[in-house]
């Protein structure tokens, strides 16, 4: 345990496109802030291989590309950003108070504000081919990468309302959807479900789970298994999209901070504001809805909007107490 304990205006948990934007926007209110990357620095975008619906980029870019970028931006206004984890947290429950945090069962930092943006972990199988093809034809996002297989077969692993959109989404732009839903009964709510099987270009299988991915560099096929006779199936595809759900990264606020069932964040209104004073929450880790960099981003702006207009609220109470005790 380290004997100093640095005491900061903003701090910024978690990286990604809500972490660097807050970041920038902190940096140029001069709250000084500094960031903790996590294991993941730059987030669930460091394993895209092409963004393609972002603001700015006319030819695209590629996930971990647009990640330095935007590290680089918010170091150019002087955020300090660092590799290390948050491992605990104290947060106060008062107006005005300190929040503390400890980083890899270390260094302890004070913080008078704390912008969250731990983001999100996006379930997989965990089979060793679907691993393998992450970011080669493998991917967690129907919105963010089904462009790249427009006219193409492809397969959405998945049986919820999340897997049935998506599956919908693909069906507009690819030639066939194959949907794998692993029991005998979809758990999607019953529109979304009749949406999926009024499109005549989605197959859905029951009863079936994912084998094997087939590719060596790039998604080629699918081996798939009916759970209940055993018998194999190949199909040729050229993208594996799988809708089983996301973690969000929150589990170190548990019991300190208000979250939904899931451990998604609840933030006030339209603000980011959790239920205690000086913390704020953006990206992933408080939106289930939309899930998107861009909106990500948004978000991380509006936290450091937030947290500015605190410090500010917070300091003017602070000179009019002064201003009494001095009359």
């Amino acid at each position: 345990m380290s004997d100093t304990i640095e005491r900061l205006k903003t701090l910024i948990i978690g990286s990604g496109p809500a972490g660097y934007t807050a970041a920038i926007y902190a940096a140029r209110a001069d709250l000084k802030p500094v960031m903790y990357t996590g294991m993941e620095p730059g987030g669930q975008l460091t394993t895209t291989t092409e963004v393609d619906n972002f603001p700015g980029y006319p030819d695209g870019v590629d996930g971990p590309t647009m990640m330095v970028q935007l590290q680089q931006q918010a170091e150019r206004f002087g955020t300090d950003v660092r590799i290390g984890m948050v491992t605990a947290c104290e947060l106060s429950t008062e107006v005005g108070g300190i929040h503390k945090v400890t980083v890899d069962n270390g260094a302890i930092i004070e913080a008078e504000t704390i912008i969250i943006s731990t983001g999100a972990t996006a379930k997989y199988l965990g089979i060793p081919s679907e691993q393998k093809l992450r970011g080669g034809g493998v991917s967690a996002c129907a919105v963010c990468d089904g462009f790249f297989y427009k006219n193409q077969d492809v397969a959405i692993v998945g049986a919820g309302d999340t897997a049935a959109e998506e599956a919908s989404y693909l069906a507009n732009i690819c030639n066939k959807v194959t949907m794998l839903v692993r029991k005998d009964h979809m758990r999607a709510s019953k529109a979304m479900q009749h949406r999926v099987h009024s499109l005549k270009n989605i197959e859905v299988k029951y009863n079936t789970e994912v084998d094997e991915v087939l590719g060596e560099q790039v998604v080629e096929g699918l081996r798939m298994t009916n759970n209940e006779t055993g018998i194999k199936e190949d199909i040729e595809i050229t993208g594996l999209f799988i809708a089983i759900g996301h973690k969000p990264n929150t589990d170190i606020f548990r019991g300190q901070l208000d979250m939904d069932e899931t451990g998604y964040l609840i933030t006030k209104g339209k603000s980011t504001k959790t239920n205690l004073p000086g913390v704020f929450a953006s990206g992933d880790a408080q939106d289930k809805e939309y899930r998107q960099a861009v909106t990500a981003a948004g978000t991380g702006c509006m936290a450091a909007l937030d947290a500015e207009r605190y410090l500010a609220s917070i300091g003017s109470v602070a000179e009019a107490i002064a201003d009494n005790y001095s009359i």
